[in-house]
């Protein structure tokens, strides 16, 4: 096989863990069966929940916390507080999500992990 890329890049990008060209994900969330450029299978990989996990966590903080900046300083009505945060949690949740779920896909793939096997 050729030159093996970084989970992270793999996963940031959303391609191929083992080659880094082919896209990762046939839709926006579904994998494809196999790498069209490698022949890596993917159909064993699964990130479960973690990506959504992480992703609440990483966005809950944000948004809490820029909503609690705002709030102490100028002290808007709370329409204002929906119309500003209830879109942002919205981009920031779709935008990370499919990144998050590559690189953990990424790290498990370039791992081999597998379920009920514990790595050396």
């Amino acid at each position: 096989m050729g030159q093996e890329i970084s989970a992270i890049a793999a996963g940031l990008r959303c391609k191929c863990p083992e080659c880094g060209k082919a896209p990762l994900f046939r839709g926006y969330l579904q994998l494809h069966e196999k790498c069209s450029v490698c022949g890596a299978n993917f159909g064993e990989a699964d990130s479960g929940d973690g990506p959504a996990i992480f992703i609440m966590l990483i966005v809950g903080f944000i948004i809490v916390g820029a909503a609690l900046v705002v709030e102490v300083s100028y002290q808007p009505p709370y329409w204002v507080h929906a119309l500003i945060w209830l879109p942002l949690i919205l981009i920031l949740s779709l935008g990370l999500l499919r990144p998050f779920k590559a690189t953990l896909i990424a790290i498990q793939f370039q791992r081999r992990a597998q379920e009920g096997r514990l790595l050396d």
